[in-house]
């Protein structure tokens, strides 16, 4: 068939360019689907059975689960056909049997092309000719004895009850499936600098399905560790604990953009839905709350969603996606200059404020910048946001975030509540006032808030409950769930960050040492993992502390280091003039880092100095001593 060009509802599948188009859009499509797809369109509407599939297609290949196989190139050729298997235009399946490609076929072609059979279509001499699949023999009703036949079959289920004739008919099937997972879009645009709007694009759809409908929708972190990873569903969605998945691909290309998506069953690995979508960047900001709200209807668990939204402008929404992929990625000042750019491009745009906020509060928090520096700006962008929507989430988890940097204890869990209450399955705010309720000395419900968050979002943040048994001092606690994390997920740079921190308040310093050479290692940072392992051999633990000191004191001037961080390692020496001064500089500039101090039992041999107790007294906290 290599000559051969097949053109059916709108495309041409070239079989000699093994390129699939839709008008001037070239489609992405593997080597195993698109030679599934050239056998099926190429075998003239005959039934092609799952065995011969497997033979000509994967005959020569060892170790293959083809019947996996089989499934996903079908999946996949549904997907970018845009194909409905519940009511199919171009794929039908035979249950049991295999697949008849169904639509009605154009076939183009300069040399002879060898069908399966002989057929209509195709003449020896490779004349042009137009093929019009004829519907499948089922759907045909014979002249004659057929009749008597059909006048049987009608009144045998006219006697059977109805609820039984449907299911026999299939009708009103439905999917059992109450939670559900959005697989990162595939970016089909072949340009890696488009990721930001395909990972951006997965993550509004998301948010909307979980807005629109009483599905249990897994975060948008959990989800992302399958980006790029092509393993069968059914196992996926079994990690993640939910009943379906959402895959699909996306691409723009000019002010066009062509979205297809298909939901797939997990147990069964079944399709359930599929659809496709072409819009101008002018109407995408729309998309993704349309297309959430046609899945939550296929599912039968819609909800009333508000009648209405605000004009968003389609550069400003771009922006907004392209920030918030850096901010992902902790690149801050990157993520804050589009967050500006959506906020100078509209005005009234309410996202955009929200992530300029929480730019400034990372920033504050990862020590790259002054905190008192970023502080007002914070608070200021948070409250812009609110006042622009008040219905916003995300804005009122920024406010909070400013709130607690600048000691507002109050305040800031008011916000947080209050983002919770706009959304109940909001991760991130339930993880936000845990870190409140730790600072305040309120343990123990930091730990049942920090279990709440974890559990509606396992994959952010797979040290987080740990870090809360550790500040609460329960370091058995502590390690035993980290270590059971760890197991799942070893690369976890945090995780290895944490143990480091239990071991050093278990006093177990070769332990400590140990893990933060893992978590070096993991940042990238090979070489100074090595030399932190050589100075605890030739000088022991004290050797390693004073190492960090000089890295941090020698850093080029204009670059900012935390002096709290400075302080613990100088606390841990045992050194208390310098642990104090360094405190106090922190104190005056509302280190994020300062927090924690009553948590960590490196500062207890300050517990009777006036000076420790009066930073703690002047931050608003209840002494722990």
């Amino acid at each position: 068939m290599a000559a051969a060009i097949f053109e059916f509802g709108g495309f041409r599948l070239d079989c000699g360019r093994f390129e699939l188009r839709r008008g001037e859009r070239v489609l992405k499509l593997e080597r195993k689907p698109m030679e599934l797809l050239i056998l099926l369109a190429g075998s003239d509407g005959q039934l092609i059975s799952r065995a011969e599939i497997a033979k000509r297609l994967w005959n020569s290949e060892v170790f293959v689960d083809t019947e996996h196989g089989i499934n996903t190139a079908i999946r996949k050729i549904r997907l970018v056909l845009g194909d409905d298997p519940e009511e199919p235009r171009f794929v039908q399946t035979v249950t049991g049997m295999g697949y008849r490609f169904i639509a009605s076929v154009t076939v183009i072609e300069s040399e002879p092309v060898p069908l399966l059979s002989t057929g209509p279509g195709v003449t020896a001499e490779g004349e042009v000719r137009e093929v019009i699949r004829p519907k499948p023999r089922h759907w045909r009703v014979a002249i004659g004895s057929g009749a008597v036949v059909l006048g049987v079959v009608a009144l045998s289920f006219a006697l059977i009850p109805r609820a039984l004739t449907d299911r026999l008919l299939h009708r009103h099937r439905k999917a059992a499936i109450a939670s559900l997972a959005v697989i990162p879009l595939e970016n089909l645009t072949g340009d890696s600098a488009q990721d930001y709007f395909a990972d951006g694009m997965t993550d509004e759809l998301t948010t909307m399905l979980a807005k629109n409908s009483t599905l249990r929708i897994t975060s948008r972190t959990s989800v992302m560790q399958y980006k790029g990873v092509h393993r069968p569903l059914r196992e996926i969605a079994k990690e993640l604990g939910v009943d379906g998945i959402l895959e699909g691909s996306i691409s723009r290309t000019g002010n066009q953009v062509h979205m297809t998506i298909q939901l797939i069953q997990a147990e069964t690995d079944t399709h359930v839905w599929a659809e496709s979508y072409d819009r101008n960047t002018n109407d995408i900001v729309s998309l993704p709350a349309e297309a959430a709200k046609a899945i939550a209807k296929r599912l039968d668990s819609a909800v009333a969603a508000p009648v209405g939204s605000p004009y968003v402008n389609p550069e400003a929404h771009d922006a907004y996606l392209h920030g918030r992929y850096l901010w992902y990625a902790s690149q801050y000042d990157k993520a804050y200059e589009y967050f500006k750019k959506a906020t100078e491009l509209q005005p009234d745009y309410a996202p955009g404020w929200s992530g300029l906020s929480i730019s400034f509060s990372a920033k504050a928090v990862e020590g790259q910048i002054r905190p008192a520096d970023a502080l007002v700006n914070a608070e200021t962008t948070a409250n812009k946001a609110i006042q622009l929507d008040d219905t916003l989430p995300e804005a009122h988890l920024a406010l909070c975030g400013a709130l607690y940097l600048r000691w507002d204890w109050t305040s800031a869990d008011r916000e947080c509540l209050r983002a919770i209450e706009l959304d109940p399955k909001f991760a991130e705010a339930y993880h936000l006032r845990a870190k409140i309720l730790a600072t305040l000395n309120r343990h123990a419900e930091a730990i049942e808030v920090q279990k709440k968050a974890t559990e509606l979002d396992s994959f952010a943040r797979p040290w987080a409950l740990a870090y809360s048994y550790q500040l609460a001092r329960q370091y058995d606690a502590a390690l035993t769930d980290a270590r059971q994390r760890l197991d799942s997920t070893p690369n976890d740079a945090g995780l290895h960050w944490t143990l480091k921190e239990i071991y050093r308040c278990q006093g177990k310093n070769q332990e400590a040492t140990e893990e933060l050479a893992k978590e070096l290692t993991l940042w990238g940072y090979a070489d100074e993992a090595k030399a932190i392992r050589e100075r605890y051999r030739t000088g022991g633990y004290p050797a390693v502390l004073w190492g960090e000191i000089r890295y941090r004191e020698t850093q080029p001037a204009g670059h900012y280091v935390a002096p709290v961080e400075l302080a613990l390692f100088y606390a841990q020496l045992k050194d208390r003039e310098k642990t104090i001064a360094l405190l106090e500089q922190g104190y005056r500039e509302h280190s994020p880092l300062l927090l924690t101090v009553q948590d960590d039992p490196a500062f207890d041999f300050l517990h009777a100095d006036g000076r420790y107790r009066a930073m703690i007294k002047g931050m608003g906290l209840l002494p722990a001593y």
